[in-house]
């Protein structure tokens, strides 16, 4: 296909080919135009409420960096395991929370040794947890802790439960008992408290089966009325206790819904940013494409058809046709039904195929967010058409977290 212009529409295959005319695929790289529209939507639906930035979501320390910086609305990170944690605390990044429970003893002791007032905050959901921190941290500083409770939707009568499977604490008298044991416990502080509505911020109300798609915009319905509720209550309870410093909730998907409740003080996202494809499926907003990669093609098995090279790169999740790469750019092309993205080749079908030949490149976007920078050590900037950096992701700084 002939070299684009300069002048080609932003966000276009034509003009994605204009600015990387001298780049050889495959590659990754996000559009920051696309990106901080994003962000000021993101921004729109938290209503003014502070928006704690996910690092998962992202994996690579310079944007994360320019999100904190891009508004007063994003405010401190949410992380992912506590070595990246603290490796993010000695690059001088603050105001963490580490939001998945640790059993890495080095990294406590490391921690433990961390005699500052502002130092990161681990998540907890048991005394078991507790214990084990306490273990691995003995004769060091106080533990900063917050309480993460369960905000998963029982239906059924109580017999199935839509929601991510984290946290056991689901009532005010949980929740209290927790709190009563880490005021108990010298070694601990308590800090804070949040819940993720995994059901709601993570799961699109549109999917492509009609049938599946008003389930989904059911359960939503009646879901949020359930957290707004039962959140307030554990809060009030729990600051009876201990006052808190922070109630955390939501995620990309949720904004609206959870920055309503008087409840929550701070929010959190990160997939926004770069806009995969699971973000598709919400009727209440719309984001623009911003991460992507490209891939080269290096075959033409059949007319209609063209292989690329790699494509693999298949999201964490239930095992469904929603985890794949989507191939986005030029429009008209799918994945094979047979074949799917593959370790070293992906083929494609569609009108554009034969319009493309050997060396060509497709564009495709990953269903997540931060786990296609695990398959790059870098990302290329594009602004305006042009590519403006090219910074590294944590594989390229040779981290890799999970």
């Amino acid at each position: 296909m002939a070299t684009a212009e300069r002048t080609a529409p932003t966000g276009s295959y034509e003009g994605y080919e204009g600015a990387f005319a001298a780049v050889e695929a495959p590659f990754a790289f996000v559009d920051l135009d696309a990106m901080w529209a994003n962000a000021q939507d993101m921004l729109r639906r938290a209503s003014g409420k502070p928006i704690r930035v996910a690092t998962k979501s992202m994996r690579c320390r310079p944007l994360i960096a320019s999100a904190l910086a891009h508004a007063d609305g994003f405010r401190g990170l949410m992380t992912f395991t506590l070595a990246e944690t603290l490796w993010l605390w000695e690059l001088g990044f603050d105001d963490l929370l580490l939001a998945y429970p640790t059993a890495d003893r080095q990294a406590l002791a490391r921690l433990a040794a961390m005699d500052d007032p502002g130092r990161p905050v681990l998540v907890v959901d048991s005394a078991e947890g507790l214990e084990l921190i306490q273990s691995a941290t003995a004769g060091g500083a106080p533990t900063r802790v917050c309480i993460e409770i369960d905000l998963s939707y029982w239906t059924a009568g109580g017999r199935v439960k839509l929601g991510p499977k984290r946290s056991p604490i689901r009532t005010p008298e949980q929740a209290v008992a927790l709190a009563r044991e880490i005021e108990r416990r010298p070694a601990f502080e308590l800090a804070g408290l949040m819940g993720y509505e995994g059901h709601i911020a993570g799961v699109g109300d549109s999917p492509r089966e009609r049938v599946r798609a008003e389930v989904i915009r059911r359960m939503r319905r009646s879901s949020v009325n359930d957290i707004r509720e039962r959140r307030a209550a554990i809060v009030d309870a729990v600051s009876r206790v201990r006052p808190l410093g922070f109630v955390n909730g939501g995620g990309t998907g949720s904004l609206e819904l959870t920055s309503a409740e008087a409840a929550v003080t701070e929010l959190a996202a990160g997939s926004g940013f770069y806009a995969p494809t699971l973000f598709d499926h919400y009727s209440s907003f719309k984001l623009r494409p911003a991460a992507m990669f490209a891939l080269p093609v290096v075959r033409r098995p059949a007319r209609g058809y063209v292989t690329l090279l790699g494509g693999g790169y298949l999201a964490s999740g239930p095992a469904d046709d929603y985890r794949l790469p989507s191939p986005h750019l030029p429009a008209g092309l799918e994945l094979d039904s047979m074949e799917g993205a593959g370790e070293v080749q992906t083929p494609v079908h569609g009108a554009a195929a034969d319009r493309l030949g050997i060396g060509d490149r497709v564009y495709l976007r990953h269903a997540k967010a931060g786990e296609l920078c695990e398959r790059f050590e870098s990302l290329y900037l594009v602004s305006g058409g042009r590519i403006v950096d090219q910074v590294p992701t944590y594989r390229g700084e040779g981290r890799s977290f999970l």
